[in-house]
């Protein structure tokens, strides 16, 4: 039997683009044809002519370009030009700038390797896009670069039409991409429990964290979880776990995303008054919290007489901010070998004098050598 002829996915449209492409019917005829059939033909697209699933697990696009980009009121390199605007203030979004403008730029010298998939589907002005199954990232990486580089031309990506786009293969994609952050692995868990109950997202829902906060409020059916965990390859415990990081406000999700706070953290954060997340989520950000340290600073007092006082601040002191670079400083210099330590040293002594911070550093680390002899010699 001959093979099915690939032809463009445009050549079906009328010039108001009103006219799906035509689905080849599949002639599957077992198992091993399935995989095969599922995959209906490769094209070549525009940016331009795709667009990303809203609600995959894994958000990219900040949430301060979403609501613009997914309501139509841009397009994908409007959107592309103010991400990188918005990352050169913030240093959390501009490493996945860099990420990305780095996949786009091995598209130009390598070629892309890996396609993305999606289904043709009809879009509110009643025109049929390319709904991307997998593969945003590649889909961004390609706008980022187009909108930095001042190209003449857009650029091409190359896709499968798949016939029955799932939730659970886009979180495979997505785990075998990149460690998704816990914020990620929460909506994943949540997107692979409302598939499997056959719950869909309303087109007119605000908020899309909203959607895998249904998750939580379902009552689970039997045999649910062990279908999930193959694909997670997470305990059920564990997968609750990161389910209850959405109990987070969604301003306060993006920012433990955008940063890839661990489920640790976040967990000891959650424990706290709920007044405290938001400035406990910074605070992590800013000071590289551990989560022994979060809790440290969370943790109600057991003084009676302490509980009736207000609550003090929750900013730690400076000194024992201090003292932890201290500590980090002198484990960083011990794991170098003699000549790094002095090349080290010697740098740290130059940057001190030049800034004019020579006599008041050397006061300081001259009272130190007296404390620790002192204890050294108690000993």
């Amino acid at each position: 039997m001959p093979p099915k002829k690939r032809y463009s996915a445009f050549e079906d449209l009328n010039a108001n683009g009103a006219e799906k492409p035509k689905i080849q019917p599949s002639t599957a005829t077992g198992p091993e044809d399935t995989a095969a059939a599922q995959v209906e033909r490769i094209e070549r697209l525009k940016p331009s002519q795709m667009f990303p699933d809203r609600f995959q697990p894994r958000r990219l696009l900040p949430a301060e370009i979403r609501a613009a980009f997914y309501a139509g009121k841009i397009n994908c390199y409007q959107a592309a030009l103010e991400w990188l605007s918005l990352a050169r203030t913030d240093p959390g979004m501009e490493q996945e700038i860099q990420r990305l403008l780095a996949m786009g730029s091995s598209f130009e010298e390598h070629g892309q390797i890996k396609s993305i998939t999606g289904k043709w589907e009809m879009n509110s002005a009643g025109e049929y896009v390319f709904i991307i199954e997998t593969g945003e990232r590649r889909f961004w990486a390609a706008c980022l670069q187009y909108a930095s580089s001042g190209a003449a031309e857009e650029p091409l990506l190359r896709v499968e039409v798949v016939e029955k786009p799932t939730r659970q293969r886009q979180v495979l994609e997505n785990r075998h991409a990149e460690p998704p952050s816990a914020v990620e692995q929460s909506c994943e868990v949540a997107a692979l429990i409302l598939a499997e109950m056959g719950v869909q997202p309303e087109a007119d829902l605000a908020d899309d964290y909203d959607f895998f906060r249904i998750a939580r409020t379902q009552r689970m059916p039997a045999g649910l979880w062990e279908r999930i965990i193959p694909i997670m390859q997470l305990t059920r415990p564990r997968m609750v776990q990161l389910l209850n990081i959405l109990q987070l406000p969604s301003s306060q999700l993006d920012l433990a995303d955008r940063y890839r706070l661990s489920e640790r953290v976040l967990r000891e954060i959650l424990s706290a008054p709920r007044e405290q997340w938001e400035r406990m989520i910074r605070l992590s950000i800013q000071n590289q919290l551990t989560s022994d340290e979060v809790a440290e600073i969370t943790a109600p007092s057991l003084n009676p007489v302490d509980q009736r006082r207000p609550i003090a601040p929750i900013l730690p002191e400076p000194g024992r901010q201090a003292a932890r670079s201290m500590r980090r400083f002198v484990q960083t210099l011990n794991e170098l070998d003699r000549i790094g330590q002095d090349q080290a040293l010697d740098e740290i002594a130059n940057s001190m004098v030049v800034k004019g911070l020579g006599s008041q550093s050397l006061s300081l680390l001259e009272e130190l050598a007296r404390l620790i002899r002192a204890r050294l010699d108690r000993r």
